[in-house]
């Protein structure tokens, strides 16, 4: 499903992903974890090319994509493919919840009003909110408006899921609620790529836990080598402080 060969990617002056290769097979759920700073979520938006990188070699789901300034063809084709959440929710204040999950299809496919609208209450319903449909964000909690955000990226009946820390801005009562939405995807067998600080929920959900420091791959395997039995001093580090807490 994704495909990364020796990729690099810079701000400026400062390399931030050094020589990546990775790979990503259907029906996977792998979990990035690292400090702030260390690069996972430049990572993943790379995938769906909210970034750009400069070199190496890019595929997700068959398409090429290409480096800084590449093949828009592509991009288009990856985008109708791959559903995004963010840290922050990103939903439109003024419509309501139902509009901002119709809203996608209706742009992109050309999803006629009728079917739009049932798959909007039928994403509802699966997130667990279906009462909320008429509601505006803002009367929804931040849980809510989170589940609201992966319901409307699930219209696109994408084939890769890209979560970027989806629990990072919510209070910590809400976090559970979007976690088993997201534990449930990946019971149906939804490719995914998550940037999280839930180690628990990495170590439960994911097939694959990935540690980045300072923009370079350090360690991979199953949630049990790597939380029990980690092979880099680096991981060694970061799980002793992280899992003190």
């Amino acid at each position: 499903m994704v495909e990364m060969k020796d990729m690099n990617k810079y701000f400026g002056e400062l390399h931030v992903l050094k020589n990546i290769d990775l790979t990503v097979e259907p029906g996977e759920v792998v979990v990035i974890i690292g400090a702030s700073g260390s690069g996972k979520s430049t990572l993943i938006r790379c995938v769906n090319g909210l970034e750009e990188y400069e070199s190496g070699q890019l595929i997700v789901d068959g398409h090429p994509l290409a480096p800084k300034g590449g093949n828009q063809k592509s991009l288009n084709a990856i985008r109708k493919e791959v559903g995004m959440v963010f840290q922050q929710f990103n939903l439109f204040p003024h419509l309501t919840v139902r509009k901002n999950i119709m809203l996608a299809p209706q742009k992109v496919k050309d999803t006629s009003d009728t079917v739009a609208r049932a798959t909007a209450e039928r994403l509802l319903d699966r997130v667990g909110i279906g009462n909320q449909a008429d509601k505006y964000p803002s009367q929804l909690s931040g849980g809510q408006q989170q589940r609201v955000a992966i319901a409307r990226a699930l219209a696109m009946e994408p084939r890769l899921m890209l979560f970027d820390e989806p629990t990072s801005a919510l209070d910590p009562e809400m976090i559970g609620e979007v976690l088993d939405v997201m534990r449930e995807l990946a019971k149906e067998g939804m490719t995914m790529m998550v940037v999280t600080h839930e180690m628990g929920f990495a170590r439960e959900v994911a097939d694959r836990v990935i540690y980045i420091h300072q923009g370079q791959i350090v360690e991979q395997g199953k949630p049990e080598e790597v939380f029990d039995n980690p092979q880099n001093e680096r991981t060694q580090a970061f799980l002793s402080r992280v899992l003190a807490h």
